[in-house]
């Protein structure tokens, strides 16, 4: 069994420490709050450390890191260095250029690094994925996300596009197989302190897809869902409930003289998966990279690719004006 450890056990970490304790040998969770390090580590029966040098120099094999995003980088670099593979929550740094160095550095030392963009292991992301390969929706022409709810208390150092529009600018790269050509977002600042918590991203991909993110922390409920357009259906994907519906319709014969009655005929299905943690997903693929020396679901070039289209959109809000990549 790998031997892992989990850096930052706020709200994500210790969901983190809670899945390794299942399918690794978990040694140590670290946090700055002693309390916080104390209670996660006795209820996974590990050692907690306030330093996360602490719990490298036990020898782990790979670590995760969820602390805040200004440390991403720093606390990596130091693993990476320490020969340890590394899976880096979202956002991977807080800048491009720091990601482009981990990228680097990761990639020298021959280790793993993989970005914990968790709805990429929800299995309708997969299932969509699949379809789109085998033609079963035709060509996709426009693809749209919908991801809103209410204000979190526990996000403070990032903005609703690094926090929430970075999910689903994520899933449209992979399921497109196309980069982001052109960025064009707009939104603002209502309720949150110091960054925009509502925001419309556009975006042009090299395939000639158009896609549509709306983000915010302003709706008192929260939607997760994905829609796309193709020549054959449309397609939905809700990430909560892990189901999808596949529409399609035919036209039958048209009266000229009644346009009020369009003989329209409409074919939904709902499918709904076998419900699994994508979170399990996420580690699950992180630690079979290690093991058979492969890239992971999310490598850190894939990540780069996520946040240069995201970093744009933060830019084109901030400016008003359109970003070319």
């Amino acid at each position: 069994m790998l031997r892992v450890g989990v850096i930052g056990v706020g709200s994500m970490g210790q969901n983190h420490a809670r899945v390794f304790s299942e399918m690794a040998d978990l040694v140590g969770v670290v946090d700055k709050d002693r309390e916080t390090g104390k209670i996660v580590a006795e209820r996974f029966n590990t050692e907690s450390f306030e330093n996360y040098e602490d719990l490298l120099r036990k020898g782990v094999d790979a670590v995760s890191i969820a602390t805040p995003t200004a440390l991403h980088y720093q606390v990596s670099k130091d693993a990476i260095e320490s020969g340890v593979h590394v899976l880096v929550e979202k956002p991977m740094c807080s800048t491009i250029e720091e990601a482009e160095k981990l990228v680097g550095l990761t990639e020298s030392a021959g280790l793993t690094l993989a970005v914990g963009h968790i709805e990429r292991h929800n299995p309708v992301v997969d299932f969509a994925k699949k379809g789109i390969r085998d033609g079963r929706y035709g060509d996709v022409i426009t693809i749209s996300a919908r991801r809103v709810s209410s204000l979190p208390t526990r996000i403070r150092d990032v903005g609703v596009i690094l926090d929430l529009g970075i999910h689903d600018i994520d899933v449209m790269r992979y399921l497109l197989g196309s980069e982001v050509t052109s960025v064009f977002a707009s939104g603002g600042r209502i309720k949150h302190e110091n960054f925009e918590d509502h925001a419309n991203i556009m975006l042009s991909f090299e395939n000639g897809t158009s896609g549509l993110v709306e983000v915010n922390w302003l709706t008192p409920m929260k939607v997760r869902r994905l829609s796309l357009t193709g020549l054959k259906n449309f397609v939905e994907i809700d990430y909560i409930t892990q189901s999808i519906w596949i529409s399609s319709s035919s036209l039958g014969r048209l009266d000229s003289f009644n346009l009020y009655r369009i003989p329209l005929e409409f074919d939904t299905r709902k499918i709904t998966l076998e419900k699994r943690e994508p979170l399990k997903n996420e580690l699950t693929d992180f630690m079979d990279a290690i093991e058979k020396k492969r890239d992971p679901l999310i490598s850190g070039r894939d990540g780069l690719g996520t946040m240069k289209a995201v970093m744009a959109a933060i830019e084109s809000q901030k400016s008003g004006k359109r970003i070319d990549l």
